[in-house]
């Protein structure tokens, strides 16, 4: 009876958030059209007709596209899960490989998961930049080397997943009830040991880096940092231009090891005064302690999600509720834990979904007052004048739909925020 419930529950949430994402869309494609024929009066004369209305194209492209991988993702969950392709995936791979490795087993099927859903993808992420991208001139990727990127991932993947899994199996078999407790601590150690050596050790597997050559705008952006109080181990340029014409900066790495990063895009599009201006903005989310913040929230949270994991790995529901019959694996002599796994990553978003106007919220207001900072210590003006060349450099929409935007989006709409800005001015 209780696996019928979390069925019918399941199924309500699911249905639920495919109309609340439906019904946004549909909102976002309106009001954007709606808007379609004249730049807004505060952006008319920075911001050509032409510019705006690729934009707002761009923008219904991709959420028309949006709303077909959903479809896809939806079936694929339901497949997975209701329609028994989880069990099915299971089943076969222990007929396949016996009961010999009970470890091996559970790691396959977590790798068997993956490659399949990886498969899947690949034609929409294939459409996307070789397609959508393509249409409205921003894919600047060679298909050699999308598919470069794809095996590299796939091998990183492989190299820095498995053995955290085995860690991860290793303690749902052996660690008692508290398991998920010694797994946060690892999972908690590996989040920081990758904040470590995303800089120095995976970002350059993808893009090559070379220090700042611009001797001026390197002397401005070190009088920020002293201003500002930032140590950095340098300042890069990333060759983001080999894969796409949106620009951006950045800064990765975690306490001695922070570098700041700008996309050679970026560089050519700004003048030294707005790129200062933006940096300002990244740095004042160092500054203002968010990224702290978020990595402190994601902590608890993923804490709160292992100790509801560890309690519904021992729930029949749980499996029979998702298409799992815990009667017919357990003739297997498989441990289940993996199921477990694999069940808890597909279901969690489908709950989770509607509490993200939530993180959007926290997101905007990190946005604000990192745009207030970067006001204090550059000119408000100038980072106004970046962020307008940005928006339409990237064709990101000005006249988004206000319910979508509080939903989704994690910066506040173009109108919104530079108003804030100007308001700093005066």
């Amino acid at each position: 009876m209780y696996s019928l419930a979390f069925s019918i529950l399941f199924v309500s949430v699911l249905v639920l958030t495919l109309a609340v994402r439906f019904w946004l869309a549909s909102r976002q494609i309106r009001h954007v059209l709606a808007h379609r024929a004249a730049v807004p009066p505060e952006f008319a004369e920075k911001i050509p007709l032409a510019a705006h209305q690729k934009a707002a194209d761009y923008t219904v492209a991709k959420t028309k596209f949006g709303l077909l991988t959903l479809l896809v993702n939806y079936a694929v969950l339901i497949g997975f899960t209701l329609l028994g392709g989880l069990q099915w995936l299971a089943l076969s791979l222990n007929e396949w490989m016996g009961a010999g490795s009970p470890m091996l087993y559970q790691i396959g099927l977590i790798a068997a998961f993956a490659a399949i859903s990886g498969l899947i993808d690949l034609p929409f992420d294939y459409y996307r930049q070789f397609v959508l991208e393509q249409r409205f001139g921003f894919n600047t990727m060679a298909r050699k080397l999308f598919f470069t990127d794809m095996l590299k991932g796939v091998g990183l993947g492989a190299a820095i997943g498995l053995p955290l899994i085995w860690v991860v199996l290793t303690l749902m078999a052996k660690s008692g009830d508290l398991w998920w407790l010694y797994a946060w601590f690892v999972w908690s150690g590996f989040q920081l040991l990758m904040m470590v050596l995303f800089p120095t050790v995976i970002a350059p597997l993808f893009n090559k880096f070379t220090p700042l050559a611009d001797e001026s705008l390197k002397s401005r952006i070190e009088g920020l940092m002293q201003r500002v109080g930032f140590a950095s181990k340098g300042l890069f340029v990333m060759d983001g231009s080999k894969r796409s014409a949106h620009g951006n900066a950045y800064f990765s790495g975690f306490g001695a090891n922070k570098r700041i990063v700008f996309f050679d895009t970026l560089l050519s599009r700004l003048a030294p005064q707005e790129i200062e201006a933006v940096l300002a903005h990244e740095l004042g989310h160092f500054k203002l302690k968010h990224i702290v913040k978020r990595i402190a929230m994601m902590f608890v949270i993923s804490l709160g999600f292992l100790a509801l994991l560890g309690f519904l790995k021992t729930q029949p529901w749980f499996y029979a509720g998702l298409g799992i019959d815990p009667v017919t694996l357990a003739l297997t002599g498989q441990p289940t834990d993996a199921l477990a796994l694999l069940l808890f990553m597909l279901a969690l978003p489908v709950f989770t979904f509607l509490l993200g106007p939530l993180t959007s919220l926290s997101s905007r207001k990190h946005e604000f007052e990192a745009d207030a900072f970067a006001a204090t210590h550059t000119q408000a003006d100038d980072l106004v004048s970046a962020l307008v060349k940005m928006y339409e450099d990237n064709a990101s929409t000005l006249t988004p739909d206000p319910l979508h935007s509080a939903f989704y989006d994690s910066h506040p709409p173009a109108s919104v925020r530079i108003r804030h800005l100007k308001g700093a001015t005066t």
